[in-house]
């Protein structure tokens, strides 16, 4: 495949069909675990991960996989690779770990990752549905650090961990509690999906570009007068 059907494919994963700010998908992480941009840079690329290893697998396996029984397939090999992650994080990321928690290994019901597999992996090669996982992954990352950052700035004064006032000083509660984090989500959403949809006029193309417009009886341009 071309590099530049599969630079469309990652693109679509990152903004025209982004899974948080498109979709909609995955809503979990996305309103649970942004007080924090740490905690969303590791979910989401806990998250990528899965979705890049999971796609290529059940690619691979497209043809053997009965029909009848490809969700229940589906959900065991991601449920694998979550494992995998879960537990690479608890030995040697122990506090990102404990900071994700339940959330962590619900990554296996992330209809985000469900979705891709049913509807793009398991119908096309391993490299497109690679770079597919890849893109849905980095989009999601992407959308939680930015949610984070937001949160994180306006309600601890914060990012990263790292405080801009010291640690005396606090910011507004509202964007670290539950109704902060809708309230951010649904004004990025908005305003992401205000961007996408505003697209550059084009020129009509008819009677109007005719040197004999005012006298014209169809000059047989594509969209003018006949």
């Amino acid at each position: 495949m071309e590099n530049r059907s599969l630079w469309k494919i990652i693109k679509n994963g990152l903004l025209d069909e982004n899974p948080t700010f498109r979709l909609l998908l995955g809503m979990c992480a996305p309103l649970a675990i942004t007080t924090s941009a740490s905690n969303a840079f590791g979910m989401g690329l806990a998250t990528t991960f899965v979705l890049i290893c999971s796609n290529a697998v059940i690619s691979a396996l497209r043809n053997v996989i009965p029909k009848e029984v490809r969700l229940p397939a589906f959900i065991t090999i991601i449920a694998g690779f979550v494992t995998i992650v879960s537990l690479v994080m608890q030995r040697y990321f122990t506090s990102l770990y404990d900071s994700l928690g339940v959330f962590l290994e619900l990554i296996v019901v992330n209809c985000i990752i469900l979705g891709r597999a049913e509807m793009f992996a398991s119908k096309n090669k391993i490299i497109p549905a690679v770079a597919d996982g890849l893109g849905m992954g980095l989009g999601f990352t992407a959308a939680l650090i930015v949610i984070s950052t937001v949160r994180e700035i306006l309600g601890n004064l914060s990012w990263f961990g790292l405080s801009f006032f010291g640690e005396d000083k606090t910011g507004m509660l509202f964007f670290i509690l539950p109704a902060g984090a809708f309230f951010v989500l649904g004004m990025l959403t908005a305003g992401m999906n205000l961007i996408s949809e505003k697209k550059p006029k084009k020129t009509e193309a008819g009677c109007s570009g005719c040197p004999s417009a005012g006298a014209c009886q169809g000059c047989g341009e594509e969209g003018g007068c006949k």
